[in-house]
C-alpha cells in the first residue's frame, strides 16, 4: 500500500484528521465548490462531485451549505470569495520530497504558511518542477475491505487498466493511469462495490525508507502542513515501515 494511503489510515485510527469541524466543513465546502466548478452540478455524471457531497453528508453538513457550495462552483451564486487551485512543492526533513495542494482565496497568504511550516520543521520550499519530476499522475481508489470480495474487485480493476492492486489491514487499493479513471469507476459502479475514496494522486516513482525516527520526523512535519486551513492534500515519497506506523498511531 502506498505511503499516501498508509498516512490516511494513520489519521483515521488515530481519529486526528480534520479534528475541528470548522476545518472540516471549510475543505469540504471548497471540494465540492471545485468539483462542480471542474465537471458540473449533476451528481450522477460528476463522480467527483458525487464523492464530496458524500463525505459532507457523512460529517453531517447541512443540505443547504452542500447546495450552496455547488451553486459558488457552478458560478449560479456569487457568495463568498474566490477560490483557486494550487500545486507547491518542496522538501521535507531528510531530503524527502512533497507536493502540496491548496484550495485558497488568498494565495500569499497560503504561500506564507507552507513556506513557514517546511523551513520550521527543517525543509524548504522548491520552485515549480523541483520535485514532480519524482512523482506520476496517478488514479487512486480505496474501498473497504470488508463486504467486498478482492478477487472480483482485482478482475473489475485489471480490466480496467488497473496498474496495481493492493489489500492491507481493512482497505483495497487501486492505482491506474489517470486515463483508466472513469473506466474504473463505471466498473466499480456497475457492480455495486462501495468506493470510500478516489481521485487523481500524486505517486512517488520511487519511495525512501529512513530511520523510524527521522520518519515519524517528517510525518509530524506532514502533519503540520495538512493542519493548514487552506491544504487539501500532501503527497510525499515518504516510505512508511510498520514500525513507524504503529509508532505514530500510538502518540
Amino acid at each position: 500500500m502506498s505511503g499516501h494511503s498508509k498516512w490516511a489510515t494513520i489519521k483515521r485510527k488515530k481519529g486526528a484528521a480534520d479534528a475541528k469541524r470548522g476545518q472540516v466543513f471549510t475543505r469540504l465546502t471548497r471540494e465540492i465548490v471545485m468539483a462542480a466548478r471542474e465537471s458540473g452540478p449533476d451528481v450522477d455524471s460528476n463522480f467527483g462531485l458525487r464523492l464530496a457531497v458524500e463525505r459532507a453528508r457523512g460529517q453531517n453538513m447541512p443540505k443547504e451549505n452542500i447546495e450552496r457550495a455547488i451553486k459558488r462552483g457552478t458560478g449560479e451564486s456569487k457568495e463568498g470569495n474566490t477560490f483557486e487551485e494550487i500545486t507547491y512543492e518542496g522538501y521535507a526533513p531528510h531530503g524527502i520530497a512533497v507536493i502540496v495542494q491548496v484550495v485558497t482565496d488568498n494565495k500569499n497568504r497560503s504561500v506564507s504558511e507552507i513556506r513557514h511550516a517546511l523551513t520550521r520543521a527543517g525543509g524548504a520550499l522548491g520552485e515549480n518542477g523541483s520535485v514532480a519530476w519524482q512523482f506520476t499522475r496517478t488514479a487512486n481508489f480505496t474501498l473497504p475491505a470488508k463486504g467486498n470480495d478482492f478477487d472480483k474487485v482485482f478482475e473489475l480493476a485489471v480490466d480496467g487498466g488497473a496498474d496495481d492492486v493492493v489489500q492491507e489491514d481493512e482497505s483495497i487499493e487501486i492505482i491506474a493511469p489517470v486515463v483508466a479513471f472513469k473506466t474504473i469507476t463505471d466498473k466499480l459502479r456497475a457492480n455495486n462495490i462501495q468506493i470510500e475514496d478516489a481521485g487523481l494522486q500524486y505517486t512517488p516513482n520511487q519511495e525512501i525508507e529512513l530511520p523510524v525516527d527521522q520518519t515519524l520526523q517528517v510525518m509530524r512535519a506532514l502533519e503540520g502542513i495538512e493542519e493548514l486551513d487552506d491544504v487539501q492534500n500532501v503527497y510525499s515519497n515518504l516510505k512508511i515501515s510498520d514500525e513507524a506506523m504503529a509508532s505514530m498511531e500510538s502518540e
